[in-house]
Parts: C-alpha cells; sequence; structure tokens
C-alpha cells in the first residue's frame, strides 16, 4: 500500500520537529490555495515526482515542519510562493498524480502533507470564537489564544468491507464519482458506533443484506482524503437478495476469483482484493 515504504521509516513525532533547522536539501511542499482545486507544485517526469527543495525557494519564506522519512526532512511553506516555483519550472499538478508516480516515499509523504495543509488552511480561525489561531509549541495542534480551543488534525475513521459469499465476493461501483472502478463496499464511523457495526450498518444501507463473522484485517492512513481505513472480511448471512441503495452505489454484485484482476495494491481495497483472488482469504 502507499504507506508501505520499508526500508525507508516515517517519522511523525511532532517534538521531532524542535530540533530540525531547515536544511537546502529539505522538501518543500506547497499546495494552491484553492483546496478544491487540489493540486500539489512540483515537476512529474517520466514516471516520477520531484518537490522544491528548501534551496529552491526563496530564504523568506516561512516553513512549518511536518514529518521526516529517514533523515529527510519536509516542510509545508504558508508563504505564497507560487509565482517563484512556476519561474523554476516547478507546476500545479492533480494530487491524484501522486498514486501513480515514483518513489512510492514522495508520493505518501505527498498524500500526507495535503492533509495536514488541508487542517491547517481549515482551522485559521477558532471556531468557538472567530480569533485567529496560533501552532502550539508542545504539540502537533492549533491553538485559540483567546478562549483556550485546542484544535487537532482532523482523520475521519472508514470501514472497507470485504463481503464474502461462498467463492465470491461482493464489488461496487460508485454513483456519481469520477472513479469508475471497482471497489469493495465502505462507510464512516458515526458516532456511537464500534466498528463492527458500522460494517453492519454499511452493508444493510448499501445493499441490504446482514453479514457474519466480521474480522478485522488491515488499516491504511489515506491523507488524500484525511482517512483512516479500517478493513474487515465479513460473510454474506444467508442468501438474501441485493437491494442496491442507488443513490450511493451504481452496480453491486458478488463477484468470482477468476473473474477478478490484478490490482496494483496501492489502497487497501485493491490490497484486500487481491487477497481474495489469490485465495487468501
Amino acid at each position: 500500500m502507499i504507506q508501505d515504504i520499508a526500508p525507508k521509516h516515517f517519522y511523525n513525532e511532532f517534538t521531532k520537529g524542535k530540533n530540525v533547522t531547515p536544511g537546502e536539501a529539505d522538501i518543500v511542499f506547497y499546495f494552491s490555495e484553492d483546496l478544491k482545486k487540489k493540486q500539489i507544485f512540483g515537476r512529474a517526469e517520466d514516471g516520477t515526482i520531484r518537490f522544491p527543495r528548501v534551496a529552491d525557494i526563496p530564504a523568506p519564506a516561512r516553513l512549518v515542519y511536518l514529518f521526516s522519512i529517514d533523515e529527510q526532512h519536509f516542510f509545508l511553506c504558508i508563504d505564497d510562493i507560487k509565482m517563484f516555483l512556476e519561474a523554476f519550472q516547478f507546476s500545479a499538478l492533480p494530487l491524484s498524480y501522486l498514486r501513480e508516480l515514483k518513489p512510492q516515499d514522495l508520493a505518501f509523504a505527498g498524500s500526507i502533507a495535503w492533509q495536514l495543509n488541508v487542517w491547517y488552511q481549515s482551522n485559521r480561525f477558532c471556531g468557538r470564537c472567530g480569533e485567529f489561531t496560533r501552532y502550539s509549541e508542545t504539540e502537533r495542534a492549533l491553538v485559540c489564544p483567546r478562549c483556550g480551543n485546542i484544535i487537532y488534525p482532523r482523520i475521519n475513521p472508514a470501514v472497507i468491507i470485504g463481503v464474502i459469499r461462498g467463492g465470491s465476493i461482493l464489488v461496487s461501483r460508485y454513483a456519481g464519482r469520477s472513479y469508475k472502478g471497482i471497489a469493495l463496499l465502505a462507510g464512516f464511523c458515526e458516532i456511537g458506533e464500534t466498528a463492527e457495526q458500522t460494517v453492519q450498518r454499511e452493508v444493510m444501507e448499501e445493499v441490504g443484506i446482514h453479514v457474519k463473522n466480521i474480522r478485522y484485517y488491515k488499516s491504511q492512513p489515506w491523507g488524500f482524503e484525511s482517512d483512516l481505513l479500517l478493513g474487515f472480511y465479513c460473510e454474506a448471512d444467508g442468501d438474501e437478495d441485493l437491494t442496491v441503495d442507488h443513490s450511493e452505489l451504481a452496480k453491486a454484485r458478488f463477484v468470482r476469483r477468476d473473474e477478478l484482476e490484478e490490482g496494483n495494491g496501492l489502497t487497501l481495497t485493491s490490497e484486500m482484493i487481491e487477497r481474495f483472488r489469490k485465495g487468501e482469504v
């Protein structure tokens, strides 16, 4: 999956940044101010991605430490340096490019930087009293100097569900989304429910069947949407017909292993489908 960058190691400890001074070779992320565009500045050449480094940007630019991968440090630029970057042949690229470009550790870093950028940009003002927020000096948080409100990075828990019936797995295609490939059922955890209860509820809401033997598989941080994805396999309880919620899904059906194509393993969904295709589950 995109976060699997071993033997390299991802360090997200906030305290590490206290001892980091931006070096010329450190990487700087800069995103389009309009968050709806979902654009990241870089260079894409021959299937690889290159991001600006500290040496590539104007010296007075304000940088916020994000995280490190091994000894490589990553920063977010909070000043407007768009014209400067464009003059040095860095352009605004669709964030979705990161799902296709190498090296994978930089693609993963870009996705998590985007998650933090969205959080910073969306919380410049306190939602309780309207005051400008400030960066906490002790933890990864934004703090209101007036009312004391503390705002932590947004992480949305969601489940990915592999529903199995005999030798088949339930796949779907989304309704009204740009992604047209196959997917597993999925949904966000609601208030007052466990992740396992989310699995039961989402399957019933989207295709109208009951499930049993729910078992956890694996998780994935998905910075593109600020999600933490929790993968579960379960079994269809009986032979109920599917009742598809077409406001959510264009279609849904059970498919056999030999009907599935090999996946790229970049996403939790792809890995879960691939495990089923290979007979590992």
